[in-house]
């Protein structure tokens, strides 16, 4: 297998604790996993596993208490929240379950902020997001307000300003949670083809019909990843017997 110096994301011996002495909460134990190029993971575990502290870690939202997290090699220790928010807004491209869209801009402008603020000119961020746009299905509705669509374009305006510009590591926080069927479906088939193309992505998922999606499926369970390449019949498994 190759190693890490060809991953997007590496998180090395990662621990996050919040708060002090008895009171404690370990939310993550010495999680070590790498995602290269091409490839989707799906994480899967029960609620309060550390699913999203792994998330938040990943993406420079949140810093571990002990040991390295790195994006194309950089360590995110490393940099100062103006770079971090300088490597997000460049480099790693989320989808939220909740949207987190703005309601005072249209899809097109919500879908081109990330690129306005780090310093694209108007109508270069602009085509950029119609072309993303255009990759979710949406070219036609550039020009809506976010009250002003179903739930299912609402989450592919997300995803297109996720995948907006050079974004090489996708993370994604349980984006068919409030979706049906058929529209969840429709997203995890955009997010594979982003990965296909080249991108490292991550998935937060309970459903293991999403998570067959996943070139490998990793199980967090009480802060402790199990990195699994067994069948997703197996992790099912594992999953009705942690859950209950």
């Amino acid at each position: 297998m190759s190693g890490p110096d060809d991953a997007v994301l590496e998180l090395r011996a990662v621990h996050r604790t919040h708060g002090a002495g008895p009171a404690a909460v370990h939310a993550l134990r010495g999680v070590s996993l790498v995602v290269r190029p091409g490839e989707l993971v799906a994480v899967m575990g029960p609620s309060g596993s550390g699913k999203s502290t792994l998330l938040a870690l990943a993406g420079g939202l949140d810093r571990p208490t002990r040991g390295d997290v790195r994006v194309e090699g950089q360590l995110l220790g490393a940099l100062d929240r103006r770079g971090l928010a300088q490597l997000r807004r460049r480099r790693i491209g989320y989808i939220f379950q909740q949207l987190n869209l703005l309601a005072s801009l249209s899809a097109l402008e919500n879908v081109a902020l990330p690129l306005e603020l780090d310093g694209v000119g108007g109508r270069r961020a602009r085509a950029a997001a119609l072309a993303a746009l255009t990759e979710v299905g949406l070219p036609a509705l550039g020009d809506r307000f976010p009250d002003q669509l179903s739930g299912g374009q609402q989450q592919r305006v997300a995803i297109a300003r996720a995948l907006v510009g050079e974004r090489r590591l996708v993370l994604a926080d349980e984006p068919t949670g409030a979706l049906d069927s058929q529209t969840g479906e429709a997203v995890l088939h955009l997010l594979r083809r982003r990965v296909d193309a080249g991108a490292a992505g991550i998935l937060v998922t309970h459903e293991a019909r999403y998570a067959g999606w996943a070139d490998r499926v990793v199980f967090l369970r009480d802060g402790v990843l199990v990195d699994t390449t067994a069948p997703l019949g197996s992790v099912e498994q594992l999953l009705s017997g942690s859950d209950r």
